[in-house]
């Protein structure tokens, strides 16, 4: 990565797998844990180091929740959103589809219709700012059950923020079976929004075909076991449907025992359309520019290489038409000026 860190630094780029609370940098946590210190949550952004050092994805839940439950009153979600987006504009992330969890918080007090204008306003703002282009992706946090995906849907129908482009099912997969939540994403379906639930990162492949039948995917977050079941790998590629693979993620949470043994070379020698993203960077002590870097010593890319998994990442968006064929110049114009110097 060291001659390539460079080209990814200045590399446009899009980001389709990455949550909203998962990215509140270490600055900003212990911002938000001086704020409400009743919480076991450490103030001192050195100690987040070990507390971010996780034991299993279990253990990765139970912290993630506790960050969660930092996220108090609207003027917390709007600080989380928008410095979210300050991190992503230094990294030249041009347009992000950041999955949020809304259930967490209105269950928490924070009102319902005030949650969505934080969200919009930090949106607006970091777009008018940053030049960084935000969408949501409301997910059903999985462990919560159907009262969650209930009112998640709900949220998702009823207020349907400008810039919710998405329906998602996030949280342990283990005990949480797919086909439960159809009901929820026929409804965000019927209502216009897209499917992209977590499925197979800490369960088998069964689970992937479970979101594609039962909740209509068309994109996977993770899909990390699809390489054990050759038929699914192949109708992955046949349909496009894109895997949001977050390598990195994979080590931290245990779902991957080594990075050298990570699949996502399997997923690109099946044909399978593949996004690279960071799923929660701070609590994995990484960011997009390193997932890419980590992508490119797995798969053996250069700078073009490098460039078509950005152009990847655009196709799999949601972003509009004019949006795709905007960026994707961009970063044809971005490699050749690189190239040619």
């Amino acid at each position: 990565m060291t001659d390539l860190h460079p080209f990814v630094a200045g590399l446009p780029k899009a980001e389709l797998h990455v949550h909203h609370v998962g990215s509140a940098s270490p600055r900003i946590v212990a911002e938000l844990a001086a704020r409400h210190p009743d919480s076991a949550v450490p103030t001192d952004p050195e100690a987040l180091v070990d507390y971010f050092t996780f034991t299993d994805f279990a253990h990765f839940i139970e912290v993630y929740l506790s960050v969660v439950d930092l996220i108090r009153t609207p003027e917390d979600v709007r600080l989380l959103t928008y410095e979210v987006a300050r991190d992503m504009a230094r990294q030249n992330i041009r347009y992000a589809e950041l999955t949020v969890t809304p259930y967490s918080s209105t269950r928490r007090g924070i009102h319902e219709v005030a949650f969505m204008e934080a969200i919009e306003d930090a949106r607006k703002a970091a777009e008018a700012e940053w030049g960084v282009v935000l969408r949501w992706s409301f997910d059903i946090p999985g462990e919560a059950g159907l009262q969650a995906a209930e009112e998640t849907a709900r949220l998702a129908v009823d207020l349907h923020p400008e810039g919710l482009v998405s329906f998602g099912l996030g949280g342990p997969e283990i005990g949480v079976p797919r086909p439960q939540f159809k009901p929820y994403f026929d409804r965000a379906i019927a209502a216009g929004l897209h499917s992209v639930p977590h499925a197979g990162e800490t369960t088998g492949p069964g689970t992937v075909w479970d979101a594609l039948r039962d909740l209509r995917a068309e994109r996977i977050g993770h899909g990390t076991s699809s390489v054990q079941d050759p038929a699914l790998l192949a109708h992955l590629a046949e349909h496009r449907i894109p895997l949001e693979v977050c390598p990195t993620s994979n080590i931290a949470t245990r779902a991957v025992a080594d990075l050298d043994e990570h699949p996502v070379k399997e997923m690109v020698a099946a044909g399978v359309l593949v996004t690279i993203n960071s799923d929660d960077p701070p609590m994995f002590g990484t960011d997009l520019n390193q997932e890419y870097g980590v992508a490119a010593r797995l798969l053996g890319l250069d700078e073009r290489g490098l460039a078509d998994l950005a152009k990847n990442g655009v196709e799999a968006s949601f972003l509009d038409t004019d949006g795709k064929k905007r960026l994707i110049a961009e970063i044809d114009t971005y490699t050749s000026a690189w190239l040619a110097r």
